[in-house]
């Protein structure tokens, strides 16, 4: 069966912005002996699901490491889309329309931040074989939250735990719960032309989620994050 991965045309976008807050340079951090967005750009090209994997950032030092793994920086981003009030569909709607000025136009965009170094070329892949379902239009990676939403409570500024103790869920086991699940930030897939109009909501248009496992879920953002992606990464050299 050929699957969508092999006919659709399909661009990756990994935004890579400078300056972040949180961590500084975050994008280009060490992990492991790599620059951190080297990992999504690996798995992209990996996957072979792609025409294009390209970088957008806004700094010339990031668009030269992007380029000596393998990715494409046409161009650099606009002043709009490099502050910190930009959001991420804004800068996927901006390189849209930069490569359709240059004649190349796109079914598919999958969106990969890089801060989830962990996410692979196989996630990818599976990705792209939901649309095999003719009911699938847009796909989103997910994984189950990390403890049962149902033993969540509120508490009020003295401490007190009457919401835990009026709960019906307060003895329940975990396993006998039913699972939640939240997005990961790995993979966004979603129609190119659909995603050029601001007020699309691809969550409406028969979104589907797809499930990664917790260890590939880790979302880099303080530098606690960047050390878990480490261990993990050395368990999976390590079992190899």
């Amino acid at each position: 069966m050929t699957t969508k991965c092999k006919i659709l045309k399909s661009i990756a976008i990994i935004p890579a912005r400078s300056g972040s807050k949180g961590l500084k340079d975050k994008n280009i951090m060490d992990l492991n002996g790599q620059p951190l967005m080297a990992y999504t750009i690996d798995a992209a090209l990996k996957s072979g699901c792609f025409d294009e994997v390209m970088v957008s950032t806004d700094d010339d030092c990031y668009a030269e490491i992007a380029k000596s793994f393998g990715a494409s920086v046409p161009f650099l981003r606009e002043e709009a889309t490099s502050g910190d009030n930009a959001g991420s569909w804004d800068v996927v709607r901006e390189v849209l329309l930069n490569y359709e000025r240059n004649g190349r136009q796109f079914d598919y965009v999958a969106l990969l931040q890089p801060t989830s170094p962990l996410r692979n070329a196989e996630d990818i892949s599976g990705v792209f074989d939901m649309l095999q379902n003719e009911d699938v239009h847009n796909v989103v990676t997910v994984t189950e939250v990390d403890h049962p939403v149902q033993h969540c409570f509120k508490m009020p500024p003295n401490g007190s735990m009457k919401e835990m103790a009026e709960s019906p869920y307060n003895y329940t086991r975990r396993q006998d719960l039913e699972p939640y699940y939240r997005e990961n930030g790995a993979i966004y897939l979603v129609d190119a032309k659909k995603i050029r109009d601001k007020d699309y909501n691809f969550y409406a248009d028969a979104c589907y989620g797809y499930t990664m496992p917790r260890e590939r879920s880790v979302d880099i953002d303080i530098k606690m994050d960047l050390e878990i992606a480490g261990v993990i990464l050395k368990s999976y050299l390590k079992s190899e």
